[in-house]
């Protein structure tokens, strides 16, 4: 398996490939990837890269968290939520910074099997149960570098990591939407 040269998450081909070519702008945009549409999420990490200069892990955690969230502010903001999104991204990167050798693909390559990447990534800050499943998904499905047994723990149900084309994204993103709303309904009888 190749693995791809962009993730179809944003529209925007260099936002795209970004998500590919640098591992710590894929965790940037699933950090994001919170109450805001996918495409806001996973263009941010190009957006952050254009008023810093270039994504690293150890700038950024050494970056005044006060300073990381003026430039979130800038307009356009990077997220609906700037100053929190900021304070999360500043956490993920010196985690990154600091566990991994500002390296982000360490997460994924140092890991010695699939229990072991499960982990590693619920214990990124930002990170929870449903991002690290669909963070798997790409690791494994898209990029073809899981460790052994990843399969076991990647998840059996549509995720991001199952989108390979701006026709899965919209499909995706119905069938979310399809869901959240029956557990409204749900919730309303």
């Amino acid at each position: 398996m190749t693995t791809p040269d962009r993730l179809h998450f944003t529209g925007d081909d260099e936002a795209d490939r970004l998500l590919v070519e640098e591992p710590l702008a894929l965790f940037i945009g699933f950090a994001l990837d919170q109450q805001v549409t996918v495409q806001k999420a996973f263009s941010g990490p190009l957006e952050l890269k254009r008023r810093l200069g270039r994504l690293d892990a150890a700038r950024i955690a050494a970056m005044d968290p006060v300073e990381l969230e003026v430039v979130f502010r800038e307009r356009p903001p990077l997220h609906r939520f700037p100053n929190s999104m900021a304070r999360r991204v500043h956490a993920l990167c010196r985690a990154i910074a600091d566990e991994y050798g500002n390296d982000a693909r360490l997460v994924w390559s140092g890991a010695t099997d699939g229990r072991d990447l499960d982990a590693r990534l619920r214990g990124l800050p930002g990170i929870g149960d449903m991002k690290a499943n669909a963070l798997i998904a790409i690791i494994g499905r898209r990029f073809g570098v899981g460790p052994p047994g990843w399969e076991e723990v990647a998840p059996t149900h549509p995720t991001l990591g199952d989108v390979e084309s701006p026709e899965d994204l919209a499909r995706y993103q119905e069938g979310k939407r399809a869901q959240k709303a029956a557990l409204r309904a749900t919730r309303d009888t």
